[in-house]
């Protein structure tokens, strides 16, 4: 077994001392290490370092930073998910995975037929949670770098901000005149769109096909809010392997 990966939410450099953040010192007295046992940290900027433990109070936990090693682990796509955010404890486990299969950031949306509503202090709240499920997620899957939960927006402006179709290429999982996925044949970022319990309304979709959004299919079967953008990532993070 490896030595324990932990996010430190400021820069890092090699011969830094440092004490721990609140969360990375409960995990290290958590897992019970003592002085001189190895570390591997990261920053989410990319890279990580080789660290060892330098000291242990009640709850302060001291680091000396050692050797950067220069690793990637992303996809070599960019993919953003859309998600009208499903109900429940879902969106935290949908947050969990798909910051393991490779997602670049996540923007939870507020459908005309979604459960799960937020606003104000509790949407915020919200965030600050799944953005703490994020950086667990990486640290378990060997990621190097975070992806951000952005704000809960409603989707129609979520709509007019995104503005004209650049670079990236938009596609809505359909079960309207939806055709498969098509084979990528270079690293263009994209951006998926997926609804809530139901699915999107067809006004919703009928907006989202004017920005640009490419109704696509998944298959024959119905698959549930947190399912099928789950499906669509492990799908691109198998295709994309090799592209540039």
């Amino acid at each position: 077994m490896g030595a324990p990966r932990l996010h430190v939410p400021v820069p890092l450099g090699e011969g830094l001392s440092l004490d721990l953040p609140e969360g990375a010192a409960r995990h290290v007295q958590v897992l019970r290490l003592q002085p001189g046992d190895a570390l591997t940290l990261f920053d989410g900027r990319g890279g990580e370092w080789a660290a060892q433990v330098t000291a242990m109070g009640r709850r302060e936990v001291s680091v000396r930073v050692g050797a950067f090693a220069d690793v990637s682990r992303e996809l070599p796509l960019s993919v953003t998910l859309a998600v009208g955010m499903p109900a429940n404890e879902r969106m935290d486990a949908l947050v969990e995975k798909a910051c393991e299969l490779g997602v670049a950031a996540i923007q939870p949306l507020v459908c005309e037929r979604s459960v799960l509503r937020l606003a104000g202090d509790r949407a915020q709240k919200k965030v600050a949670h799944w953005q703490a499920v994020a950086v667990a997620a990486c640290e378990q899957s060997g990621r190097t770098r975070v992806p951000p939960v952005a704000p809960v927006m409603a989707l129609p402006q979520w709509l007019a901000a995104l503005g004209k179709p650049g670079g990236a290429l938009r596609v809505v999982l359909s079960l309207r005149d939806a055709t498969p996925l098509p084979a990528l044949r270079t690293a263009q970022p994209l951006v998926a769109l997926s609804g809530p319990e139901g699915g999107l309304a067809d006004d919703e979709e009928d907006a989202a096909r004017r920005c640009g959004f490419a109704p696509v299919s998944l298959g024959a079967r119905t698959l549930r809010a947190d399912t099928a953008p789950l499906a669509l990532l492990a799908h691109l993070a198998i295709t994309s392997e090799g592209l540039a």
